[in-house]
């Protein structure tokens, strides 16, 4: 199972980097990018590499997190790795190595996206080996939303009593907002 840590985006919502956004006292993309080494390997970062990670951007830099996926799963694939791999957006405060080794042992080969509240969670979910080669055709064909990515045949939709027992109701939240740290109950702090 490999990873692939986004960390691309602006955090313009957020009002500064989420990367570097302090919870607990750790750099949030640095905590992401261990949790994400216990689980999988190869793991790498397609964004500035700040994370310890190896790193790729996407082309144009900024392109969306389909893109992102997209420069990713191509950089997997050079380094020989043609299985699945754990996607995770680097706004996701509360995932921790039980989430991630959640989605990596689901059973099947499938892709597995989480959802909460209703919504699918595209950026915390693990992604078959056929949806990841599938990114550079939706690419292509002038795709940029990671909706896209979901509306093909054979992603499983895991929904939240399928897994919040297990890893807790909020293990897959992400965190647009400085209020959305607090809403979560997040122990953070400003860069």
């Amino acid at each position: 199972m490999a990873g692939l840590l986004l960390t691309g985006g602006g955090s313009r919502r957020m009002g500064f980097d989420k990367q570097a956004l302090l919870v607990d006292g750790v750099p949030n993309g640095l905590r992401i990018a261990r949790a994400l080494r216990r689980v999988a390997t190869p793991a790498l970062q397609v964004g500035p590499g700040q994370t310890g990670l190896p790193a790729v951007v996407e082309d144009p830099p900024g392109a969306g997190p389909l893109a992102a996926v997209g420069a990713g799963a191509a950089a997997l694939r050079r380094w020989g790795h043609h299985g699945s791999a754990l996607v995770l957006w680097g706004d996701l405060p509360l995932v921790d190595e039980r989430a991630l080794a959640l989605l990596a042992g689901w059973p099947g080969t499938a892709t597995v996206v989480p959802v909460l509240g209703g919504r699918p969670q595209p950026l915390c979910a693990r992604w078959s080996p056929g949806d990841l080669d599938a990114v550079a055709g939706l690419l292509a064909t002038g795709a940029r939303s990671m909706g896209a990515a979901l509306d093909r045949p054979g992603v499983e939709l895991l929904e939240e009593q399928e897994w919040s027992a297990s890893v807790g109701p909020r293990a897959f939240a992400d965190a647009d907002t400085p209020s959305d740290l607090d809403r979560l109950g997040v122990c953070w702090q400003a860069p």
